[in-house]
């Protein structure tokens, strides 16, 4: 479709695949009895909760049907009424948004994301869990304490591009090991040689051991109360900050039945903050420095639930059903996904925060999309704007008296 006619919203949404959402949503039986609001047209409505940072589903409905003209190119004969929006969200499968953001996700891997941080072909994961915190009167079916309701989004994150690569939801007080022996194993298992990065509440015997036969490398920080015997101590680096380098078991029954492997335990001085950290891992050749860099990058699971958080509407949400929140999380994970794709292609410096702000400013501009990310603050040529003045000649006729 030619930018001249469309708007930056329009083009974004173009990035997703509509043949693809309708052979899901047929597969899901997601338009029957649909009664003139389709999957799409909920997928394009809750996008633009994302992209727009609408607070409630007035604000969705209104902001769309106050868009006049603007909805053909989205798929949108005119702006959902609030209850027609709140009921699809309820009841409609949030599995058809589930299974568009890992289509979504097959189309950004075929991106090129540039040069990798660390020299070694292995592939480098991320996982980790971030708690939503509920009302509990409100979602009353999401148990985590007496008077808090809450539930988690288990992530897994795929260091080439920093792309949510598995996402897995919750009830908050369900813990983090469980999800990874369990969901995660059997949805998506590391492929051999993958070196998975973990903070210490995934400490479990029973992981380390199933990774370790698996052929899965992984690096986490030890707890401090882990007993263990030392097998030998490795030569530490000159003039580093590893303070100790050692092969070790565990000496517990429990842990010599559990997890009967040599590990890899290494005290390195953190200089910034003035603290010792101790990593454990099962790689015994890589330097010493390499694993505690590999473990620093693991904050990129937090920079990306930081700014899906403050960026996108997984805080708070527009219905209180199950369904209804599933709904929201995944869409806003496709949006995620959109948003990362933009800034890929884009020749201009984009923080997350900038990019989502520029937008939510410009979401029905008629304006290239490429030519906006590349200058955004660029004025479009005249013609461009004569364009969009043609769009409201109803209500420039009311200020000239024509």
């Amino acid at each position: 479709m030619p930018f001249k006619s469309t708007n930056l919203f329009a083009q974004i949404i173009d990035l997703a695949d509509r043949d693809a959402f309708r052979s899901i949503v047929r597969k899901h039986g997601g338009d029957r009895c649909a009664k003139g609001f389709t999957c799409w047209e909920q997928l394009v409505s809750m996008l633009f909760c994302q992209l727009g940072k609408a607070q409630s589903l007035r604000e969705i409905c209104g902001g769309l049907a106050s868009c006049m003209g603007k909805l053909n190119h989205l798929g949108l004969h005119e702006g959902p009424r609030r209850t027609t929006l709140a009921y699809a969200n309820e009841h409609r499968s949030w599995k058809i948004y589930e299974e568009m953001f890992y289509h979504l996700l097959g189309q950004a891997r075929t991106y090129n994301w540039g040069k990798r941080k660390f020299r070694f072909k292995n592939k480098l994961y991320s996982m980790d869990a971030t708690m939503i915190e509920l009302c509990l009167s409100m979602f009353d079916w999401a148990h985590f304490r007496r008077a808090k309701g809450a539930v988690k989004l288990h992530m897994i994150l795929d260091h080439d591009g920093y792309l949510p690569t598995f996402a897995h939801i919750t009830e908050g007080k369900v813990h983090e090991v469980r999800v990874a022996r369990g969901v995660m194993a059997e949805d998506f298992p590391f492929p051999a040689g993958s070196i998975v990065v973990i903070d210490k509440g995934y400490t479990d015997y029973d992981l380390f051991n199933r990774w370790c036969e698996a052929g899965v490398i992984f690096v986490t920080r030890m707890k401090d109360n882990v007993p263990y015997d030392v097998i030998r101590r490795r030569k530490r680096p000159t003039h580093s900050n590893v303070l100790r380098d050692e092969q070790i078991e565990f000496n517990t029954y429990r842990g010599q039945e559990r997890c009967p492997q040599e590990l890899r335990r290494i005290e390195v001085w953190d200089e910034e903050n003035q603290q010792t950290l101790v990593f454990l891992t099962n790689h015994l050749t890589f330097a010493a420095t390499t694993i505690a860099a590999i473990y620093k990058d693991r904050w990129q699971i937090e920079n990306f639930f930081k700014a899906i958080k403050q960026n996108l509407r997984i805080k708070t949400f527009v219905g209180t059903s199950i369904n209804a929140l599933h709904v929201q999380i995944w869409t806003a994970l496709i949006a995620i996904l959109l948003l990362k794709i933009l800034k890929l292609r884009s020749t201009f410096a984009w923080s997350m925060s900038n990019l989502v702000a520029m937008l939510r400013f410009n979401l029905f501009t008629y304006r290239d999309l490429w030519e906006w990310l590349n200058e955004p603050f660029q004025h479009p040529p005249e013609e461009m704007d004569n364009l969009q003045l043609s769009f409201f000649p109803a209500v420039l006729g009311q200020h000239t008296g024509g």
